[in-house]
C-alpha cells in the first residue's frame, strides 16, 4: 500500500503542494493548530500513519523534514521503517530506499551525527 504523510509547521503554511504530489496515496496530515503542537512532539496523524505501515508498504513524503523535526528524529524514523520493511520515498529530494542511491543517502544521514565526533 502507498501511504503519504504531509504536515505544516507554521500557521501560514499550506499542505496543498504536498497533497497534490501525494494524491495517489492514502493520506495522513497534521496541520498546525488542528490538534498538534510540534514543540510538544505531538503529531497525531504521524503517529497513526507510522502505526498503519506494514512490511512492503511505501511511505511517501514531500520532503524529509516533514517526517522528522530534527536529524535524530528523522534517523530514528528511518531506522524504524527499515527494520519494519517499509520503503520510503521523498519527492523533492528524489530519495527512494528501494534504490542503491536512496539507501546510500539514508546511510549518510545516519552517519552525519558521528562526523563531528572526536
Amino acid at each position: 500500500m502507498k501511504i503519504g504523510y504531509a504536515r505544516t509547521s507554521t500557521d501560514d503554511q499550506t499542505t496543498a503542494l504536498q497533497l497534490a504530489a501525494l494524491e495517489k496515496s492514502r493520506m495522513y496530515q497534521d496541520i498546525r493548530g488542528q490538534g498538534y503542537k510540534w514543540h510538544d512532539q505531538k503529531a497525531p496523524a504521524l503517529t497513526r500513519c507510522l502505526a498503519a505501515l506494514e512490511s512492503g508498504d511505501t511511505l511517501t513524503v514531500w520532503k524529509l523534514d516533514r517526517l522528522g523535526r530534527s536529524l535524530r528524529d528523522l534517523i530514528d524514523h528511518l531506522d524504524d521503517l527499515r527494520a519494519r520493511g517499509v520503503r520510503l520515498q521523498s519527492i523533492t529530494e528524489a530519495i527512494d530506499t528501494e534504490t542503491p542511491t536512496g539507501r546510500a543517502m539514508c546511510n549518510l544521514l545516519a552517519f552525519w551525527p558521528n562526523l563531528s565526533a572526536p
